[in-house]
This record gives structure tokens, sequence and C-alpha cells, in this order.
């Protein structure tokens, strides 16, 4: 993406990377599906379940549940809470579990917690501390887990 001033700010670069990110995964995504974007801008922070049909960018702070079919995690945005989505990019800090069919991090992404994935890339310089396991459907994994009762420790 080109913009007209000569020298943009770092910010206009994260910005357009994103939208090109978005619009690569709406080329790559089901035609007949119509779908919303949506964005939680970066003076933005909220507490509480997210739930989307459609595509979500955060470039601001969010904690809670998070699901939606398409999530961008833009660098410098904070998520601390599970995220189930069918395609997750990540470049800013997550901590949580997550359950997304296909997850990138970005060379800039932090990321605290387990990945349950169909697909994994990590860029070079990005941080990941937990596990990540394959499952060929890891958005079912997440319903069928939050459908079970709570487990007991004291109960095994």
């Amino acid at each position: 993406m080109v913009f007209a001033k000569e020298a943009g700010s770092r910010n206009d670069r994260i910005v357009a990377s994103t939208q090109e990110e978005i619009r690569r995964l709406a080329r790559d995504g089901n035609a007949l599906q119509s779908e919303a974007a949506s964005s939680i801008s970066s003076g933005l922070s909220i507490i509480g379940k997210i739930v989307g049909h459609g595509a979500l960018t955060i470039f601001g702070q969010v904690k809670g549940e998070l699901r939606a079919s398409t999530v961008v995690i833009a660098e410098g945005a904070q998520m601390e809470g599970d995220v189930v989505a069918e395609e997750l990019t990540i470049g800013g800090y997550v901590k949580g579990t997550i359950h997304a069919n296909h997850v990138k991090l970005n060379s800039t992404a932090v990321v605290e917690g387990d990945i349950f994935h169909r697909t994994l890339a990590i860029e070079q310089n990005a941080r990941f501390e937990g596990t990540s396991r394959r499952n060929e459907n890891a958005i079912d994994t997440a319903v069928a887990r939050s459908n079970e009762p709570p487990r007991n420790p004291s109960w095994q």
C-alpha cells in the first residue's frame, strides 16, 4: 500500500500492513459468505465477551473471551483471555488459550499460552511461551470444551 506522504509514521505502516492482511484473508476466504469487518481502536479497552461472525481487527486492549471468524491482533494490541477463530493473525500480545484452524504469529507477536491449531506459522523474532497442539478442527475442540461441565481436581 502506498501513502501520499513520503515518510509514513510507524502507526501508518502498522495499519497498512493490517489492512493488507485483512484484504488477503477476505480474498482467500469464501466469496459467497458476506462478512462485516469490525475493529477495536488503539484508544479503546474492552472487558467482557466478544462474539462476531465476520472479521475483527484489534488495535486496543481486550480482556475476556473473543470469538470471530477472522481475527487480527495488530502490533501494539493486547488480548488477555481465550480466543476462538477460523483465521488468527497475531502481531501484538496475547495471554490465554487459542483455538484457531489457521494461526500466524508475526515477528512482533508475543504469545503466552497454549495454541490448538490446524496450521501454525511463526515468523522469526516472534515470542511464544506455551504449548502447541495440532487438531484437525481446533474450533470444534473449543466448542466441545465450552460445553463440558467444570472440572474439579478433587474428583480426579
